[in-house]
């Protein structure tokens, strides 16, 4: 599988799961002015995954015009307690790096469970993806996007309720379709 093929994958899977769920109120402007930069890491490992992450803050800074970067991982971060452990990580760098308030990582997996959910829960599938991700948002740009937006914090919620009425099936049909392209 070729890296051009895994983000044809992530971008339908941002369209229709995050955009067309309207997971996120703010994601259709910036796949619409393609300011998404992707990144694909093969078998990489914690130390390799946390330079990557470095590489990319240093990518955003030096190019204004791209609003958020996706890492995603082929083959590595398969199982979801490895994958946290990264997530953690990465949180981390961007502290110790200074870059706390710049950007702000979101995490997506494909078996990705919310603490205290069930496994089969539906909610979960608003941040299972098509692969093992780390979603590096602009602060700034966040920030600027809830205050246009009416009662932000009840997207979460919104979220939960949507995928929980579509169901289970219906939201693993839709992320699978998202890999047969």
């Amino acid at each position: 599988m070729n890296d051009s093929l895994i983000i044809e994958q992530t971008q339908k899977w941002i369209k229709s799961v995050v955009i067309d769920l309207n997971f996120c109120p703010f994601a259709a402007k910036v796949l619409l002015k393609k300011s998404i930069h992707y990144v694909v890491v093969s078998n990489a490992d914690l130390e390799a995954s946390l330079e990557t992450l470095i590489k990319e803050m240093h990518y955003l800074d030096s190019n204004e015009e791209i609003e958020t970067t996706f890492i995603v991982f082929r083959k590595a971060y398969a199982d979801f307690d490895e994958y946290l452990d990264l997530v953690d990580k990465a949180e981390d760098l961007l502290e110790r790096e200074g870059y706390e308030g710049v950007y702000q990582v979101a995490s997506f997996h494909p078996d990705y469970c919310f603490e205290g959910a069930e496994k089969d829960d539906a909610a979960n599938y608003t941040n299972r993806s098509v692969y093992p991700m780390l979603h590096l948002l602009r602060e700034e740009s966040i920030t600027k996007a809830l205050a246009l937006y009416k009662n932000p914090e009840l997207i979460p919620e919104h979220n939960i309720k949507v995928a929980r009425e579509k169901g289970l099936h219906y939201m693993q049909m839709l992320r699978v379709a998202c890999l047969n392209i």
